[in-house]
C-alpha cells in the first residue's frame, strides 16, 4: 500500500518541506492511521531542522473529509477513543513543531479536516475549496473540530457552521480569518509556495521563538501575556540571531543567519 503521507523534500534548498495527504479513495479521510503516519512526518521534519515552513497539501479532488466514519461506527469505545486522541496529539504536533504549517487547500476540507486547516498555522485556499463542520447533520456533533475553529472564526460564525452544519465558500472562510488567502485553482500552489518563501528566508531560531509564544500568550489574560511578552522579548534580545538581525538594519546590509541561510528581498 503507499504511504498515506507523502514528504517532497523539493524546496528544502529554500528551507520549505511539502506533506501531501495521499489517500485520495478515501477522500483524505483522517483515519487513526492517516493521523498516525502525519504526526510522524512532521516531527520527524521538527528533528531535522532542514526547513522552517511545511506546506499541507491533500492528493486527490478533497483535502480532507475528516474522520474515517466506518471506524468509529464499527470501532469499540476505546478504539474511537484513542482515534480522537490520536487527533488530539497530531494537531497538538502541527502547534508545537517550530516550523511554520501552511495548509493548501485546493477542495472540500469538513470535520477534522476543518480542524486540521484551523489548527495550521497559516492558510490559502483555491476558490473552490469549501469548509463544513457538518458532524450535527448525522448525529454526531463536531466537538473537537469546534475547537479549533472557535479560536480562528467569530463566535457567531463558527456557532452557525457548527449548528447547521452548513458549508462556507473559501472567500467567506478568507472574510471570517479561517484562511489568510484565496486564489484561483490555477495559482494555488504558486501562491503558498510564495507564502512559504516569505516565512522560510528568515531565521529558524527566531520563527520557532516566535511560534511557541505567539501560541503561548493566546492561552493567557491580557496582563499574563503582556508579561509573558516583555520576557521573551528581552530574553531574544540577547540572541545571536538577534544582535545579527539588528546590526545588519542599522549597517543597511542583509543577514545572515545562525542556521546560514540568507535574506533575500
Amino acid at each position: 500500500m503507499a504511504d498515506l503521507v507523502l514528504y517532497d523534500a523539493t524546496y528544502e534548498p529554500e528551507r520549505i518541506g511539502i506533506v501531501t495527504l495521499n489517500n485520495p479513495d478515501r477522500r483524505n479521510a483522517l483515519s487513526e492511521a492517516v493521523l498516525k503516519e502525519l504526526r510522524e512526518v512532521l516531527e520527524s521534519i521538527a528533528v531535522a531542522g532542514r526547513v522552517n515552513a511545511v506546506i499541507v497539501r491533500g492528493a486527490g479532488t478533497v483535502y480532507s473529509s475528516g474522520h474515517d466514519l466506518r471506524e468509529i461506527l464499527y470501532g469499540e469505545p476505546t478504539d474511537v477513543l484513542r482515534l480522537f486522541e490520536v487527533c488530539d496529539e497530531t494537531m497538538h504536533v502541527v502547534n508545537e513543531i517550530p516550523q511554520v504549517v501552511i495548509a493548501e487547500v485546493h477542495g472540500v476540507a469538513t470535520a477534522a479536516g476543518c480542524q486540521l486547516v484551523a489548527t495550521a498555522d497559516l492558510a490559502v485556499a483555491s476558490t473552490k475549496a469549501s469548509f463544513a463542520t457538518p458532524g450535527v447533520r448525522i448525529g454526531f456533533f463536531c466537538s473537537t473540530p469546534a475547537v479549533a475553529l472557535s479560536r480562528n472564526v467569530p463566535r457567531k460564525k463558527a456557532a452557525e457552521m457548527l449548528f447547521t452544519g452548513d458549508p462556507i465558500t473559501a472567500e467567506e472562510a478568507e472574510r471570517v480569518g479561517l484562511v489568510n488567502k484565496v486564489v484561483a485553482p490555477e495559482l494555488l500552489a504558486e501562491e503558498t509556495l510564495a507564502l512559504a518563501r516569505r516565512v522560510a528566508r528568515f531565521s529558524s531560531a527566531t520563527l520557532s521563538t516566535g511560534k511557541r509564544n505567539f501560541y503561548r500568550q493566546l492561552q493567557l489574560n491580557d496582563a499574563a501575556a503582556s508579561a509573558l511578552a516583555t520576557q521573551v522579548m528581552a530574553t531574544s534580545s540577547q540572541s545571536p540571531d538577534a544582535k545579527e538581525g539588528i546590526d545588519a538594519f542599522l549597517s543597511k546590509r542583509d543577514p545572515t543567519w545562525s542556521d546560514r541561510q540568507l535574506v533575500t528581498p
